[in-house]
């Protein structure tokens, strides 16, 4: 059955290559980045390698919640419904450590520009039939700081990222409790697949970056995932295909996920992202 999907951050990586094989499939895809020009160049590519016409793209630096949310505001308006959101844009490495408004850039392209953009739009999600959420976490998980999140502290790259990444894990399974309409996964693709990301920041890969391609599909698309809302998939566990598993702990701790997203939404309140 032909799906509605957007995927972010759709011009590099596991995310332009899951939007190629999902394009051959003749869905309605929506890509995204940050570069009108790659996101125009990405859409002629794709409707070339698939023949699919039905593929439009979004342009927004997901470094800026204003911008985040005037894409949220094209998408309602140019969109009926949304079947799968890939929410896939992510970044390790950067040339500056924080955005304009002092947040860290990883927490901000990895937990709170999704958050802006799901939340925001989650009213066109649900008029689908059997909506899904795939939110790409990271096996490396720490626990969240407030003094982070905030940006009144800087910690290193790794730490700051496997923040990003457990908040992002937590509110998928907040999420998941919350709309129980809606098919909510977290999951780690594979850890250093051969992408951009994992070659600029640590100059080697374990995984070829079709593993990550292939999860992402399956999680999407796949009847047999769609009841595993709030769940954890690990794709390391696996040679070929991983599992379910657990998060950190944080994740299933009640409190702490409350927390987070009372500091969520007051930090988005400070720095006009709500």
């Amino acid at each position: 059955m032909n799906k509605t999907i957007l995927i972010t951050g759709s011009t590099d990586g596991i995310g332009k290559l899951t939007t190629l094989k999902l394009a051959k499939d003749g869905h309605s895809i929506y890509v995204h980045g940050r570069s009108k020009t790659k996101v125009l160049g990405l859409i002629t590519e794709l409707k070339e390698a698939s023949k699919n016409n039905n593929i439009k793209g979004f342009v927004a630096d997901f470094s800026d919640l204003k911008a985040v949310t005037k894409m949220a505001e094209q998408i309602k308006n140019e969109i009926p419904k949304i079947d799968v959101l890939i929410n896939n844009a992510g970044v390790f490495k950067s040339n500056t450590s924080q955005n304009s408004q002092g947040l860290d850039i990883r927490m901000v392209v990895n937990y709170l520009a999704p958050y802006v953009l799901t939340n925001a739009i989650l009213s066109i999600i649900k008029k689908s039939e059997a909506p899904r959420i795939i939110n790409v976490s990271s096996a490396a998980q720490a626990p969240v700081s407030p003094a982070v999140l905030s940006g009144a502290e800087q910690e290193s790259e790794n730490n700051t990222y496997a923040q990003s990444k457990l908040a992002l894990t937590m509110w998928s399974f907040h999420l998941a409790k919350q709309n129980k309409d809606i098919t909510v996964i977290a999951v780690n693709p594979g850890s250093l697949l051969n992408t951009k990301m994992a070659n600029e920041a640590y100059g080697q890969f374990w995984s070829p970056a079709e593993k990550g391609v292939t999860i992402l599909y399956d999680l999407g698309t796949s009847e047999a995932y769609k009841n595993d809302t709030g769940k954890y998939f690990d794709n390391d566990k696996g040679e070929i295909k991983g599992n379910f598993s657990e998060a950190h702990p944080d994740a299933y701790n009640s409190e702490k996920n409350n927390s987070l997203i009372d500091l969520t939404n007051n930090v988005l309140t400070e720095n006009g992202g709500l």
